[in-house]
């Protein structure tokens, strides 16, 4: 596996923080190369059509005209003016967005976007979303978690869960009725709560890490930045829930940890009762307002996914085809063939003072030569009519994350990757189980990472 980036790293010491989490907020902006940065939280990624459009707006007006996707499931505007403050504010109080300026930027949730929208029959935590974020935000205590803190909101598909989060809360159906794992560093320490508890119950793991940071004096900003003797553990948050009037016994030992599923598939997800959603992905994580006007004008919901992904819930069945074929028209991705689907990056030059490279640009280049390839060899195929065999529904190629620095913000994970990262002499790319290649020119680049993906289809189809 190529070297973790320290967002991704598993960490066999404590980190020791000499200063507070400088994590951007919807108040606390970072100046970055291209103007200033905002980030707003958005919980579970759920938001309405007034909302979406205040934001497109504000993108406009206040920002560069686009939308940017987190790895939270979070949006953020970029090109803001230094002065823009006061009128950003204004307009997300408008847009529902705006808790407590102390509490805006712990209100970092993700959900399983397609809870409650497929024909799984999963429980639906999409309640359990506004819950938390209604207790995070009223909880005095919850105000001194970070920026980076994280809570998982799984449905027992397994989707959120392999997102590495502080507290994960997987709603679990048994002989005992609706009931949720809730786990903090260990899912072989899970409790089990119920359903009905199960929001206050990951406020509590939140408060107990809190007091654990105290008493360890390290700033600590994730649950496994503890030093050992102040870890987390099952009796602790056990005790802790007894005395919120919460029963928790002890999960059996392997309940969660097998919960690990994948992202949700681009395309037309068929829901219950002749309703369907839509799940596209946005080409670096990046939509133009006109993009995200396209899709909160569709139903007047949409979802926003730790994938840098969007899903539309609430269309009739018979409409989603041709609804799903305008947002490809518009750019967006949605197939699970398409290059862009396993495609990352950071900001990259201009954006970013600290990038060798204007990352993204680089690899919009080598994502068109694959389509470029993609195309020719369709074009192929028609002429000879031949059967040729191709990747099968749903493959996911091996993702790349495009760096601009050693720093690798942004980067996935929880997953294998391929990592491409500028140097002063080109790229260096390195991927699981192969030779790293060092000072890589970026117009030899296509081939390389084709090399790269050849080579570990090979070694997965030999597993």
């Amino acid at each position: 596996m190529p070297p973790q980036p320290p967002s991704a790293a598993v960490r066999d010491e404590p980190v020791i923080r000499d200063r507070g989490d400088a994590c951007p907020g919807a108040l606390r902006l970072h100046a970055a190369d291209d103007g200033y940065l905002a980030r707003i939280r958005i919980p579970g990624g759920m938001l309405d059509a007034d909302a979406a459009l205040l934001l497109a707006d504000a993108a406009d007006r206040l920002g560069d005209g686009h939308v940017d996707l987190t790895s939270r499931g979070n949006a953020q505007l970029r090109g803001l003016g230094a002065s823009c403050g006061g009128e950003l504010r204004g307009v997300l109080v408008r847009a529902g967005l705006l808790p407590a300026p102390t509490h805006e930027r712990v209100r970092n949730i993700v959900a399983s976007p397609l809870t409650g929208l497929d024909r799984r029959g999963l429980p639906d935590v999409a309640p359990w979303v506004a819950e938390l974020d209604r207790l995070l935000c009223a909880s005095a205590p919850a105000a001194g978690l970070s920026g980076r803190f994280l809570f998982a909101l799984d449905d027992g598909r397994g989707d959120v869960t392999s997102l590495d989060a502080d507290v994960n809360l997987t709603a679990v159906r048994d002989g005992g009725g609706d009931r949720a794992l809730l786990w903090t560093a260990d899912p072989a320490d899970a409790l089990l709560v119920g359903a009905a508890d199960a929001p206050k119950a990951a406020l509590v793991a939140a408060e107990y890490f809190l007091d654990a940071v105290r008493a360890a004096g390290t700033r600590a900003w994730r649950v496994s930045e503890l030093p050992a003797e102040h870890a987390l553990d099952r009796e602790g948050l056990g005790g802790r829930l007894a005395a919120a009037g919460i029963p928790a016994p002890a999960a059996p030992g392997s309940a969660a940890a097998s919960l690990r599923g994948p992202a949700p598939e681009p395309g037309v997800v068929e829901g219950p009762g002749g309703a369907a959603a839509l799940s596209v992905l946005a080409p670096l994580g990046r939509l133009s307002t006109a993009q995200w006007r396209a899709l909160a004008a569709l139903t007047g919901r949409i979802r926003l996914t730790p994938w840098r992904g969007i899903v539309v819930p609430g269309l009739p069945a018979g409409a989603a085809g041709e609804a799903l074929a305008a947002l490809a028209e518009a750019g967006l991705v949605t197939g699970s063939d398409d290059p862009w689907r396993s495609v990352t990056a950071c900001t990259g030059q201009p954006g970013c003072a600290k990038s060798r490279a204007d990352v993204r640009a680089d690899a919009r280049a080598v994502v068109a030569q694959a389509q470029a390839q993609a195309q020719a060899q369709e074009r192929e195929r028609e002429q000879a009519r031949a059967r040729v065999r191709t990747p099968a529904q749903g493959t996911r190629l091996l993702p790349v994350h495009w760096s601009g620095c050693e720093r690798r913000c942004g980067h996935p994970r929880g997953t294998a990757w391929a990592d491409v990262v500028a140097t002063a002499d080109g790229y260096d790319l390195s991927a699981a189980g192969q030779t790293p290649r060092r000072g890589v020119p970026a117009s030899e680049l296509p081939a390389a990472l084709a090399a790269v993906r050849r080579t570990t289809s090979h070694d997965a189809a030999k597993k």
